[in-house]
């Protein structure tokens, strides 16, 4: 068989896969940043705008988490690919974010009370 054969027929895609280990530590962290955001809520240890910093931070390291560890972003033969699609997700991400609450603030601004009441009433009388 000749090495571009091989090359073919290879069953290593060239992606990065991970261990039991590697998926063992990212789950626990996982678990553990979880954990540290209800208990900081629940708790009520942090004033509303510590608490808010805490949760964004938590949840940032709980992206970073699942990216490297179960993602394997960065450990995988030709990287720039796979960050090419992950700021293109993200892009894709924030578009949707941003236009529906973009949406949702201008529907919120162009109807009045009193259309929101006659219309609700209208859909009470209407039933299931």
């Amino acid at each position: 068989m000749s090495h571009q054969a091989k090359q073919y027929t290879s069953s290593d895609s060239g992606a990065g896969h991970g261990t039991i280990t590697t998926y063992a530590t990212g789950f626990v962290l996982s678990v553990i940043f979880t954990l540290l955001a209800y208990w900081a809520v629940v708790n009520k240890i942090f004033e509303r705008r510590e608490l808010i910093a805490v949760i964004v931070g938590l949840a940032f390291a709980q992206l970073m988490v699942q990216l490297l560890f179960f993602l394997h972003l960065g450990r995988e033969s030709k990287p720039r690919w796979n960050l090419t699609v992950f700021f293109f997700m993200v892009m894709v991400v924030c578009i949707v974010i941003i236009g529906s609450l973009w949406i949702m603030s201008n529907l919120d601004y162009h109807m009045m009370p009193q259309q929101m009441n006659e219309y609700m009433l209208q859909q009470n009388m209407k039933g299931f």
